[in-house]
């Protein structure tokens, strides 16, 4: 199997941690993203983007294979991925493309797959088999520090230090220091840079390359100019309840959230509880995360004048997205968890070469990151596996909207050791217990737990979700119709990996499966 056209490229760009309401095409009105802004106006906004689990390596998962969070079961970081499952890299080799990475997956090899004693196991995820990596940026980022090295840059006994703010006295927290590593040599540099050299290398031969940026990840800390390129006064203030005590009455988990998470390890790790931060701070983190997606955007603008000057716009599908979103704040919680809008809600555009109709207009569709498999596979003239349970977004890029296309956003988070490991003495949960699953429509949000209360949300009159109608007596019709409308999302998408096969007196026949028809190729 070929794809369509020899001059077919894809460029996917993957930034981590940016919010889907950090798209000035879609508010953001401080945010100066200059490049992002002429994708939006190139190609196609979506306005109802989530990613289908959080943190990075479940996100990163349904990503690349496709499948929700309760089919490819890689719930947290540090858990492998089963082998079975098709991924994007070795569906883009069958279709003729030789997938390039830059940046990382979170991705644990299948234990069964290789020995136990791989190297692999010893950090919270490597990468996923099928890329070729060109701008590595594992656990321990060697290829980064070799690449600092190279251009002679002085590093530190403890390399982490870099990212630290400039003076021997900073502390973890909100800060308007700029970052120890200057902005020439930051991780974005780095990628920007491997990118570069990867296109420019490719001397007019097809591409794929997936271009991934750390930042606007934390820590919060960046370089200059960014560090002050935005004022902590223009920030909005967070969506929080007026007390810990107020937020945490709303759930049990949400209870166990501000009883145990703690401010000061968001520094390190980007989570935990902002409760400990006045409003001045946190505006000044939110200032400081915008200053990281600016200097973002500026990388982009400088791949993106190469394909002016190669004149390759023409022939190349440019999808910009991220793999969750970040707390920053908003209801006393910092980094990416929970069951809020702020931790799932991503950014989506997408430019189509080929399509001038739809050019800058925004998508009201309700659309998920499973999809972006989905749709690479389609543009790219393969083959989707039966088992993958996006869509392709090729029909709405055209400006159609099929007739069966889903009618919610779903999305799911397992939070077994992401809280602690108390739950049965504190919350009475099992590490099996520790899941939730979410239905969102424009009227309701219903969140199911395996085992905790249900919440219930307005979306109308309570958009930012502090009101739980689950335990009211007047809401038990809508709580009975979202559970069944969930219930049957699972049922729909349970594994179908072989089931448009079935043998027969001629042999094993392969009916046409469920996404043969969505197809636009």
């Amino acid at each position: 199997m070929t794809f369509q056209s020899p001059k077919r490229n894809v460029l996917l760009i993957v930034v981590d941690q940016w919010r889907a309401d950090c798209v000035p095409h879609l508010g953001a009105p401080h945010l100066r993203t200059p490049n992002l802004d002429r994708l939006c106006k190139m190609g196609v906004t979506f306005r109802n983007h989530v990613t289908t689990a959080v943190p990075c390596g479940p996100a990163r998962a349904s990503l690349h294979t496709g499948l929700y969070l309760m089919n490819h079961r890689q719930v947290q970081n540090w858990l492998p991925l089963d082998a079975r499952h098709v991924t994007l890299p070795r569906v883009l080799r069958e279709v003729g493309h030789d997938p390039a990475l830059i940046g990382y997956t979170t991705t644990a090899p299948d234990p069964r797959t290789t020995s136990h004693n791989d190297p692999r196991f010893n950090s919270l995820g490597d990468l996923m088999d099928g890329w070729r990596p060109v701008g590595e940026f594992g656990p321990a980022h060697d290829h980064y520090f070799g690449w600092l090295a190279q251009k002679g840059f002085e590093i530190p006994a403890n390399r982490d230090d870099i990212w630290l703010p400039e003076g021997v006295d900073a502390v973890p927290g909100a800060t308007d220091r700029p970052a120890r590593i200057p902005a020439e040599f930051s991780d974005s540099a780095y990628f920007t840079d491997k990118a570069l050299t990867y296109l420019k290398g490719r001397n007019g031969k097809p591409f794929f390359l997936h271009l991934g940026y750390y930042r606007p990840h934390p820590p919060f800390v960046a370089s200059a100019p960014y560090h002050e390129m935005y004022q902590a006064s223009d920030m909005a203030p967070p969506v929080r309840a007026e007390t810990v005590a107020e937020e945490a009455a709303q759930h049990p988990l949400l209870a166990y959230y501000m009883r145990n998470s703690q401010q000061g390890s968001f520094f390190q790790r980007g989570e935990g509880l902002a409760a400990a931060m006045d409003e001045a701070e946190i505006r000044q983190m939110r200032a400081t995360y915008f200053g990281m997606m600016t200097e973002v955007d500026d990388c982009l603008g400088r791949v993106f004048d190469l394909l002016d000057a190669t004149d390759q716009w023409k022939d190349t599908l440019v999808v910009f997205t991220s793999d969750h979103g970040e707390q920053l704040g908003d209801h006393h919680m910092l980094g990416k968890n929970g069951y809020f809008d702020e931790s799932f809600r991503i950014p989506l555009v997408i430019v189509d070469p080929d399509t001038d109709a739809t050019r800058g207009s925004i998508v009201d569709a309700y659309t998920e990151s499973v999809d972006i498999m989905p749709t690479l596979i389609d543009y790219l003239g393969g083959k989707i596996p039966n088992a993958v349970d996006g869509r392709s977004l090729m029909p709405l890029v055209h400006g159609h909207k099929p007739a069966d296309w889903r009618d919610a956003l779903h999305y799911e988070f397992d939070f077994r050791d992401t809280i602690g490991t108390n739950y049965e003495g504190e919350i009475g949960l099992t590490m099996d217990d520790c899941t939730l699953s979410v239905l969102q429509d424009d009227a309701f949000k219903y969140v199911h737990f395996t085992t905790l209360p249900p919440l219930l949300f307005d979306l109308k009159a309570d958009p930012n979700q502090f009101h739980n109608l689950a335990d009211k007596p007047e809401y038990a019709t809508v709580v009975r119709d979202y559970a069944q409308r969930a219930l049957s999302w699972r049922m729909r998408h349970a594994d179908r990996t072989l089931t448009n096969f079935r043998t027969s007196p001629t042999g094993l026949e392969e009916r046409p499966s469920f996404h043969a028809k969505g197809q636009t190729t």
